[in-house]
């Protein structure tokens, strides 16, 4: 995969199997962020990003297998400003609302479930 000085790209966030760096749920934690611009090619497999101030304690070159093509489709990318991130790349992820709850009794234990 090669990417152009000033494409756009996604960069993923998301921990390796077995990790969980960024959050404790590996489902719903964020996978991409961006779009950030591609600023040089930095020998064949790695590419320096221009990235933002709250990600300025980040190196900025990355391999090609931690970015994405960014395309203008606005539905599946995270935007990097909603996103809280410290200088170890955690985030705290909050509750906005509950929508629904629920109680499944089985024979011997209860299952409680929010829809958040």
């Amino acid at each position: 995969m090669e990417f152009l000085t000033g494409e756009n790209v996604l960069l993923n966030v998301s921990p390796m199997k077995g990790m969980m760096k960024f959050s404790k749920r590996g489902k719903l934690s964020p996978r991409y962020i961006g779009p950030l611009e591609v600023l040089e090619c930095v020998g064949l497999v790695a590419y320096r990003l221009a990235l933002p101030l709250n990600l300025s304690s980040v190196h900025s070159v990355f391999h090609v297998s931690m970015l994405k093509r960014y395309h203008s489709d606005n539905d599946y990318v995270i935007k990097w400003d909603s996103i809280v991130l410290d200088k170890d790349l955690i985030y705290e992820e909050k509750l906005i609302a509950i929508l629904d709850y629920d109680v499944r009794k089985l024979r011997t234990k209860e299952i409680k479930s929010m829809k958040v």
